[in-house]
């Protein structure tokens, strides 16, 4: 199975082609990262997704017909970053008739987390911009709290043992950090890889704003 994964939900424009083998009678799942692309630059989403996507295709020897599915990070995360990533993962699964799945981008940057060390209590932060975090916590490789957003000062490190995330804000915490800041590819389908090779029907991509946009309308402004 070939799988297109994107996320903009943090400054890192992420685009990547991803092979999926349910093993057969081996078991397991082989989850193989074919090609990846990433810009970071939080200005950049909408200019590079795109042409990152061709990319990945073209270096491959691959093209849009070739995909089976399509895995997008759905935030938390600024709100035209998201839009840019979902609406780019929905224009491509609508053109070619495969499925879109979205997932939290927190998961998959605890999957990717999960995957090299184990699974040891994790807490996972990004920059949501305003002296604010996204925040989300792990235990055994799954989600037990979160995903939410707060000060930084606001959120205790326990009962987390090891922290994932922004360096920037990964530092606010006395924890041991890893080097995962960024959701991969190969994160990002670890989310979805289940229910890809289930074949579920994917619900509807909803994203995980968590607040207001920054953007307010002119008729909500005179509300206030």
């Amino acid at each position: 199975m070939l799988v297109l994964a994107v996320d903009t939900a943090t400054p890192a424009v992420t685009a990547g082609l991803v092979r999926v083998d349910d093993g057969g009678e081996r078991g397991g799942v082989d989850i193989e990262t074919l090609a990846v692309r990433v810009t970071d630059n939080p200005r950049a989403h909408a200019e590079v997704l795109t042409p990152q996507i061709l990319d990945c295709l073209s270096s491959t020897g691959h093209t849009p017909a070739d995909l089976d599915a399509v895995v997008v990070g759905v935030g938390p995360g600024p709100f035209t970053g998201l839009r840019v990533g979902m609406a780019t993962a929905a224009a491509f699964g609508d053109a070619l008739g495969v499925p879109v799945h979205g997932v939290c981008s927190l998961d998959a940057i605890a999957a990717d987390v999960h995957g090299t060390d184990g699974d040891g209590d994790l807490l996972v932060v990004t920059d949501a911009r305003r002296r604010e975090v996204y925040w989300a916590r792990y235990s055994g490789g799954h989600r037990v709290e979160g995903p939410g957003v707060c000060k930084p000062a606001e959120l205790k490190a326990e009962p987390s043992l090891r922290i994932a995330g922004s360096r920037p804000h990964t530092d606010l915490f006395a924890l041991p950090a890893h080097p995962v800041a960024t959701p991969s590819p190969a994160g990002l389908v670890a989310v979805a890889v289940a229910d890809l090779l289930a074949g579920v029907e994917p619900e509807p991509l909803v994203p995980l704003y968590l607040r207001r946009p920054d953007a307010v309308e002119t008729a909500d402004r005179k509300k206030k």
